[in-house]
């Protein structure tokens, strides 16, 4: 009788993890990586749900570097208890470990990318969030330009005033743009800093700097202030996942100032680090259900929310988040929520 449950118990235990990983219907035993490919589009042809990438993944030891893959590697379906996983084989341009005592290198930049980086590549360059007020008021600014301008463009000379890092040379240039303040708690979350250039400090006197710009997007006008170049760069390697724990967010904005948002345009959310989100972390979204009036009771009724796509977090900050839409199966907007997937 012992054995008999302890079977029943078995098997509804090994049924619940197989039901939460679902492989995609004429999903293929084997694939071969090709160059353009991204994690998320392989993670795709296998699973119905491809944030649940990480809970297939065989990370064999035998291979270098087993969560880089690159062109030309093979992904094979198995199962091992009982439960799908997919292992990595080299490409033959690579070799393996076991085959080869030969040492190779491969630059990580080769490696297959989890998203599409050339949709954000041009948006991280021109934008970036302030936590604070005091940070933005407290930085330095461009107190002048050559010859009393008011206005500068790529390479004139201009002067800054403020405190300067000796070590951080290389300054972008910025401008206040949007502040975020929570719909629902009216709380500051954070400052979008629009980008205006970037310069070179190249001398200082006293709490005066002089400044070569490098590079501007438009006028660099007196006021600008300047923060180092953020010395963060995308993940590329990072696997699709659910947030740890539960996220109920919205669309805050659409930094490029579209108003209705598609497949790889970029979004901020009015959750971050704090709320538990990490890069990588999968939303989906949510239309806000209209209120309608009943035309035969004449109350105001509210139509259900209704999924309408994915994003992925690729930047946090400590209260806000960029992320970027995978797909949608209708126009999104901001105030458009996002929760769990």
């Amino acid at each position: 009788m012992r054995k008999s449950l302890l079977a029943l118990l078995l098997l509804a235990a090994s049924g619940l993890a197989q039901a939460e990983v679902q492989l995609k219907d004429g999903h293929p035993d084997r694939y071969t990586v090709v160059k353009g490919d991204t994690l998320w589009d392989i993670s795709g042809k296998f699973l119905r749900e491809p944030w649940k990438w990480p809970e297939i993944w065989h990370a064999n030891p035998q291979v270098e570097n087993p969560h880089l893959i690159y062109p030309g590697d093979q992904l094979s379906l198995v199962y091992i208890d009982g439960q799908p996983r997919l292992m990595l084989n080299r490409g033959a341009s690579r070799g393996t470990i076991k085959l080869s005592p030969q040492v190779r290198s491969t630059p990580m930049a080769q490696a297959i990318p989890t998203i599409p980086l050339e949709a954000i590549n041009s948006f991280l360059i021109s934008n970036r969030i302030i936590d604070t007020p005091e940070q933005f008021q407290g930085a330095p600014y461009i107190v002048a330009g050559t010859a009393e301008r008011v206005v500068s463009g790529t390479g004139d000379r201009v002067y800054a005033r403020g405190s300067f890092d000796e070590t951080r040379p290389v300054y972008g240039i910025f401008r206040q743009g949007k502040t975020y303040t929570d719909p629902d708690t009216e709380e500051f979350l954070g400052i979008n800093a629009d980008d205006i250039g970037g310069g070179e400090v190249v001398a200082e006197e006293g709490d005066v700097a002089t400044m070569n710009l490098t590079r501007t997007t438009q006028e660099v006008r007196n006021g600008d202030r300047l923060f180092p170049t953020e010395e963060r760069a995308v993940n590329s390697t990072f696997m699709p996942s659910a947030p740890a724990k539960e996220v109920k967010g919205l669309i805050l904005d659409v930094p490029r100032g579209v108003t209705q948002i598609g497949q790889f345009d970029v979004v901020t959310l009015n959750k971050g680090r704090r709320d538990g989100l990490t890069e990588g972390n999968v939303l989906a979204v949510y239309k806000t259900g209209e209120t309608v009036r009943d035309r035969i009771t004449g109350e105001l009724v509210k139509i259900p929310d209704e999924r309408a796509g994915l994003l992925m977090v690729f930047r946090t900050y400590d209260k806000l988040s960029y992320g970027l839409v995978l797909g949608a199966t209708r126009q999104l907007a901001v105030m458009d929520k996002v929760q769990n997937p």
